[in-house]
């Protein structure tokens, strides 16, 4: 198990990198005093949630329906409480929480609302609910043009997985109907240079094999990598997928 954990750990750590300021400024709009106990549904290998105990100095809460992702995120965060659970029916009280979170979790989600209700039925008045970052890949920008096919395909594979690949366009809706006040949603931006990070590219490469396997023929995939490559190396290649995040207050 803590072999192939640690390598979805790693890959969680770089996401966590793409959204560190987004998550800063969020998680500045809840005061101190507020602070004292937070919830991240969906909690995975326990990046997000690891670093929030560091942030607060009280105790932080993950819950994650995967038992190994949990025994693996307590193995090696021991000032954070781990907990098996589905995020629709969370072993908690209600308001119990300052503030619950999520982030790349709405994604995979069969229904995403039932999630987020139950995520402000745990939230005190006044508490924060914030998703942090949700993908869009439908509105998935490939260029150069030859390249389009990969982010077509690639959404096209998370559907059949049972994702929703165009979740990140209904946050501020979904925290709407879910009875949130004061609700705020955005995209993060993108920046593109030659100085760019080979790990975040490999990482990139090694999920869209993974999702695109079995829809794309493995030798046109490669004759892609090829592409996308020289295209790096030409000063052209812009891949953007919209990632939203949004905030809301409990009534």
């Amino acid at each position: 198990m803590a072999a192939s954990y640690s390598g979805l750990h790693a890959r969680y750590r770089l996401q966590a990198t793409w959204t560190a300021a987004i998550r800063r400024r969020l998680l500045a709009d809840l005061p101190a005093e507020r602070a004292g106990r937070i919830l991240e549904v969906g909690s995975g290998t326990g990046v997000i949630t690891s670093e929030l105990s560091d942030r607060y100095s009280r105790t932080t809460y993950g819950v994650d329906i995967d038992p190994a992702a949990a025994a693996f995120s307590a193995s090696y965060d021991v000032k954070s409480r781990f907990a098996v659970a589905d995020g629709a029916a969370l072993p908690f009280p209600d308001g119990g929480f300052d503030a619950c979170v999520c982030h790349f979790l709405l994604l995979w989600v069969a229904d995403p609302a039932e999630l987020l209700r139950e995520m402000v039925r745990v939230t005190c008045s006044d508490g924060h609910v914030i998703a942090m970052a949700e993908p869009d890949y439908c509105a998935r920008i490939d260029y150069p043009v030859d390249l389009e096919e990969l982010g077509t395909t690639q959404a096209e594979a998370l559907r059949d997985r049972g994702a929703d690949p165009s979740i990140g366009r209904k946050l501020r809706a979904l925290l709407n109907a879910a009875g949130l006040t004061h609700v705020v949603a955005g995209v993060l931006g993108g920046e593109w240079s030659a100085a760019e990070d080979p790990e975040t590219v490999e990482s990139e490469w090694r999920v869209l094999e993974n999702d695109l396997s079995g829809l794309v023929e493995p030798d046109r995939l490669a004759a892609y990598r090829e592409m996308d490559e020289r295209s790096r190396v030409a000063g052209e290649r812009i891949l953007f997928v919209p990632t939203f995040f949004a905030s809301g207050q409990v009534a």
